[in-house]
């Protein structure tokens, strides 16, 4: 339910501005992809009446892509090999550096980090408001082809935003922080910026994630309209008790009239109690 609360956001903004609606499959950690996964999200999202815009483009089948724009960088010498492993970086909240002159230890795998200078990145959020934050201070140089070669979520979904044409992004209040990431390297590679809105995310009355709770409920089809009433009264559309009866293209038809993003609160986080 959760994540068919942010699809169904992000849906109901792009169609009621008149705007494509894209499903792109986010799948470059190939290690983490679950055979079938990919399937099962669309018959899904099928079933609850989504329809989305030309082809689903996968992750995985453009890293020709993302290598050219990480040559990019590194031709502009925005780049460096880092030898660090997870387990070395574990007890520092942020990259410091080491490996900024050359990697720390000579013929290990090495990660790619983008070089990341001092100076607030910051942008107006369409529900959140104002957000800024200190890239290099937050995290430091950031990733962008790990050490097992597979490319970074980070430089995959910025590569992607530009080469799709996307001019706006709705999506959970969870990935608020990584927003000025993706807008710091969107200025490296001299790539336009989308307009934001993040909204909060579904929790548990005791701050647990939705997701990760005992009480998370799965997308039922079989339950697909009387989903979707309870999804769009948690993005405060107030949908009369009647709507329950209608069709799944009646659900869809009332929510984008009465689609307003200014309704939702400026929080970080919305519990299913309130």
């Amino acid at each position: 339910m959760g994540s068919l609360y942010t699809a169904a956001a992000s849906y109901l903004d792009a169609r009621a501005h008149g705007g494509r609606w894209l499903v792109r499959l986010e799948d470059v950690d190939l290690p983490r992809v679950v055979p079938g996964s990919a399937a099962g999200i669309l018959a899904t999202l099928e079933q609850f009446g989504f329809e989305w815009d030309g082809e689903v483009v996968c992750q995985s089948a453009r890293s020709a892509l993302y290598l050219e724009a990480l040559e990019a960088l590194r031709s502009r010498g925005l780049t460096f090999d880092c030898s660090c492993s997870r387990a070395q970086l574990a007890e520092d909240e942020r990259y410091p550096g080491h490996c900024r002159a050359a990697p720390l230890i000579a013929g290990a795998p090495t990660a790619i980090r983008l070089i990341v200078e001092p100076g607030h990145v910051q942008f107006s959020d369409r529900i959140q408001g104002m957000f800024r934050q200190d890239v290099a201070a937050a995290i430091g140089d950031v990733v962008l082809r790990r050490r097992d070669q597979l490319f970074a979520y980070l430089l995959a979904v910025v590569v992607d935003d530009a080469a799709q044409g996307v001019t706006h992004i709705v999506r959970g209040a969870d990935l608020l922080d990584n927003t000025p990431r993706q807008i710091y390297l969107q200025r490296r590679l001299q790539l336009p910026t989308p307009s934001y809105a993040h909204v909060p995310v579904l929790i548990e009355a005791d701050g647990r994630k939705l997701a990760k709770s005992a009480r998370s409920v799965r997308a039922d089809a079989a339950a697909a309209v009387a989903q979707l009433v309870q999804v769009f009264e948690l993005l405060s559309l107030s949908p009369p008790a009647e709507l329950g009866q209608g069709s799944l293209h009646d659900v869809w038809q009332w929510a984008q009239r009465r689609w307003n993003v200014a309704a939702l609160a400026p929080r970080l986080t919305r519990s299913l109690s309130q």
